[in-house]
């Protein structure tokens, strides 16, 4: 695993059965069935190893699953 992008999160989040993002609040959010994932705004780095962790585990995906979607 290793930082990623943003643009490169969504791309993969999609390739894994999400869609969106769409605008909510404070962040913007994407759908797998009744599963609503927010996801960060746009800044000028790379999310990074600790963020993503979070993200798959709440987005109920496992890092063989993530890895496959290279």
């Amino acid at each position: 695993m290793k930082p990623i992008s943003r643009r490169e999160l969504i791309r993969r989040l999609r390739a894994l059965g999400f869609i969106g993002p769409f605008v909510g609040g404070r962040h913007s959010f994407m759908c797998r069935g009744q599963l609503k994932l927010r996801i960060p705004n746009p800044h000028k780095g790379d999310i990074s190893i600790s963020l993503l962790k979070e993200i798959l585990r709440q987005a109920e995906i496992s890092e063989n699953e993530w890895n496959d979607t290279c």
